[in-house]
Parts: C-alpha cells; sequence; structure tokens
C-alpha cells in the first residue's frame, strides 16, 4: 500500500509517494487537475492509501479535499488541530506554517533524540529548533531571495527587479560588486548567507551537538557555503508529512491518544 502526501505551497504543488518511511516518487503539478489525473493513473497499478494527508500554505487544502473525495480518498488537512508524534511549544500553534511543522516532524524523524535546526530556504528562510526531547521550541521567519530582490525593486524609484534562478547562478557573487544588478544578488545572497551562519553559531553555541537541516528550493545555492557539518535534505517537509500521516492512521486504527494529549 502506498501512502500519498501533498504539499501545496506558496509556489508549487507537489506530492511524495511513499512505501512505508520510504520515498520512492515525487510528482510536481501545475494544477490540481494534473494532481488528480496522476492519482487516478497510480491507483489502476497499485493501491494507494484511502487516507491522504494534504498541507497547504498558500490557497485552501478543501479544493484538494473535494476532489480526493469525488475518488473515495479521506483527506487529513495538517492544522493547529492535527496530532502530531513531536510535542508543539509554539505559542500560537494555529498560526504556525504547516510546512514548518513538517520540516520539524521529518527532522525528528531522521535524527532522534537530537537537537534540529531546520533551515528551509523557499519564498521566506524559515529557522526552526526541535530539540533533542522531541519538542518544537519555535524559531524566526525572515524574507527568501526572491522576496528580498522584489522587495529592493518595489521600495525604491530606480533598482531594478533581478530574474532569480537558482539552477543558473554560475559564480558565486563577489561583496565588492561592479556593477548595480551584481551589488543587489550580491547583498541578497551573501546577506542570507551571513545571516545562516550567525544563526548557525549562535545555536551551536548552546547545542555543541546541533544538527543542522537543510532544506527548501533554493538550499542547493547556499549548501557547500553553509559552516560545516550540514545535513542536505532537499524533500524534508515530504518525509514530515508522511511521519505524520502514518502516525495519525495508526493512533485512529489502535484509537490511541497523540503525545499532545
Amino acid at each position: 500500500m502506498i501512502n500519498l502526501v501533498i504539499d501545496w505551497g506558496n509556489t508549487r504543488l507537489k506530492a511524495g509517494w511513499f512505501a512505508n518511511n520510504q520515498l520512492i516518487d515525487i510528482g510536481r503539478y501545475e494544477s490540481v487537475d494534473k494532481l488528480m489525473n496522476d492519482i487516478s493513473i497510480r491507483q489502476a497499478v497499485q493501491p494507494i492509501n484511502r487516507q491522504i494527508l494534504v498541507s497547504s500554505t498558500a490557497q485552501s487544502a478543501e479544493i484538494i479535499g473535494q476532489k480526493l473525495g469525488q475518488l473515495a480518498y479521506k483527506t487529513l488537512v495538517l492544522n493547529g488541530q492535527t496530532p502530531l508524534p513531536i510535542r508543539n511549544a509554539y505559542g500560537t500553534p494555529q498560526t504556525l506554517g504547516a510546512d514548518r511543522v513538517a520540516a520539524a516532524v521529518g527532522a525528528a524523524a531522521l535524527f532522534p533524540e537530537q537537537d534540529c535546526l531546520i533551515l528551509d530556504l523557499g519564498t521566506c528562510l524559515t529557522a526552526d529548533l526541535v530539540d533533542r526531547e522531541g519538542t518544537f521550541q519555535g524559531g524566526l521567519i525572515s524574507p527568501g531571495v526572491r522576496m528580498r530582490l522584489r522587495a529592493m525593486h518595489e521600495q525604491t524609484a530606480r533598482l531594478p527587479l533581478i530574474d532569480w534562478k537558482a539552477d543558473e547562478l554560475l559564480d558565486w557573487p563577489s561583496p565588492t560588486a561592479r556593477n548595480t544588478r551584481d551589488a543587489i544578488l550580491s547583498g541578497v545572497l551573501n546577506g542570507l548567507l551571513l545571516e545562516m551562519n550567525g544563526l548557525i553559531d549562535q545555536y551551536r553555541h548552546d547545542r555543541p551537538e546541533l544538527v543542522v537541516v537543510l532544506c527548501g528550493g533554493d538550499a542547493s545555492v547556499f549548501e557547500s557555503r553553509l559552516k560545516p557539518p550540514i545535513f542536505a535534505m532537499p524533500e524534508l517537509v515530504l518525509t514530515g508529512l508522511n511521519r505524520i500521516l502514518r502516525y495519525n492512521v495508526e493512533n485512529l486504527q489502535a484509537d490511541t491518544p497523540d503525545v499532545n494529549a
């Protein structure tokens, strides 16, 4: 039986297909209808667990839930009330982004009984701590690469909007840039790099055995420049979503309380 988890972020719609804890395939889709078409094709080849977990940070999960219902699937939506396999010490769990929760659960599953700092580089940079007792302690949110580029363009009269594509970066920009375009890109990339390395230093000062986990769409650009050791886990959110799905299905089947009860 294959587990399916869906991550509907700010810029992309992704699905993770798991055999138990093993990620066997990733789907990326331009629309919900294309995702549903893929599910229909796959279910004809191999059975899919009838309970599917959906994480949505940008769109209403009801859109996917209604479509899944037409295919006779039950939708579990990740929100502030969803039982988790870790404890949540966040003061306002109802406002905590589902992607941050999923990444934290994924890190705790991959590195049990270790302090983990999760750096997620997407639309925003998020830096979150899960301690060795398996408690989500919180973190910070900062603008990501594209958000910083757009802000400088929109909040000034003459700075151009830089078309940023992570896979097209050939050389790391010098802090002594010789034209405006390079100066903007240098400020954003070097600023983010210094910010993340500063966070790593701060956390490692208090937790010397800290595990630093890097994920997100722009993670590969910074991976080799962050202070080692760094564990790059591009699909950490999907891994966490699958862990949450399995935890909820097992709890429902066993009729047992969750860890937060």
